[in-house]
């Protein structure tokens, strides 16, 4: 049996952002945001194997994804010239959050990766310093790294940790895929919008600058968002095209999704302000202590 046989998994969870403003433009091209990031409990599950001759490999393809392309790969390489570390790992990835889908899988996949590596191969690296080797892998990287539901600016990465309710999602997956590029292309997309405050967001201002350009060009979410406004109101995360609605309890989002259009996969998950990711981590590090005793 090989060590990523019976090796225990990493979470990588999806995010949702709860609001998303433009601000404007800044010379570098990029666009100056806020957004709210809460993390939530459907998770893409990593599994990694530590090696001593300094490789790097997918134990598994991904189909329509090279090795260059792999964010967990580049994640390790990133760690690796960062640290100078010698060593190398075998990644197993089990895909369950939909690529393009405005959840972060990506991001969290690479984020995960840094910290199991940063433990695995016993770098021990701060938290500060992860966030800095995540941040050019992309813009969404160091929410997950932190692994708390956070106030959001710049460009996604001035990060502030924020407490919020709880609540349960129903989230629908609409066919096909939004272009994050298309949508920050669209000549009439919103880039002037005024910042708001923490406690505007918490008053109920959860307006997304992206969702009129995303009905536009994507029927398909249009259609999922007026399904889930007859049902409790629907949001888009980030670009899209995942769409979600919140419910106090379980058992009423769970009523929701067997309601769901058949077109649209859908599933429910709870909010979490406290990322898997640190719980999978605190677990390793208890047992690294249990096994040292």
């Amino acid at each position: 049996m090989t060590p990523l046989a019976h090796a225990v998994a990493w979470p990588a969870p999806a995010k949702l952002n709860l609001m998303l403003r433009v601000l404007g433009r800044r010379e570098d091209g990029y666009h100056r945001l806020q957004t709210v990031f809460q993390f939530i409990d459907r998770c893409d599950r990593l599994w990694f194997a530590p090696r001593t001759d300094g490789a790097i490999r997918r134990a598994l393809e991904i189909p329509g994804v090279p090795a260059s392309a792999d964010l967990t790969v580049r994640a390790a390489q990133a760690l690796r010239a960062a640290t100078g570390c010698r060593l190398g790992v075998d990644i197993r990835l089990e895909k369950v959050l939909p690529m393009g889908g405005g959840l972060g899988g990506g991001s969290s996949d690479a984020a995960t990766t840094l910290v199991a590596l940063n433990r695995l191969w016993g770098l021990d690296l701060g938290e500060d310093e992860l966030a800095g080797i995540a941040l050019p892998l992309g813009a969404d990287v160091p929410v997950f790294v932190r692994a708390r539901a956070a106030w959001a600016e710049g460009v996604g990465e001035e990060l502030t940790p924020v407490e919020l309710p709880q609540p349960w999602y129903l989230v629908l997956i609409p066919p096909g895929q939004v272009s994050t590029a298309a949508v920050f292309a669209d000549p009439q997309l919103t880039r002037d919008s005024l910042p708001i405050t923490l406690a505007d967001f918490l008053r109920g201002d959860r307006r997304n600058d992206c969702l009129d350009a995303v009905r536009r060009g994507y029927p398909e979410v249009a259609g999922a968002l007026a399904w889930l406004d007859e049902v409790g109101g629907g949001q888009l995360t980030g670009t899209g095209g995942c769409v979600f609605a919140s419910f106090t309890d379980q058992e009423a989002a769970l009523a929701a999704c067997e309601r769901a259009p058949e077109r649209f996969r859908a599933f429910i998950a709870r909010g979490r302000n406290r990322s898997p990711l640190l719980d999978r981590l605190t677990s390793e590090v208890a047992s690294a202590v249990e096994r040292s005793a």
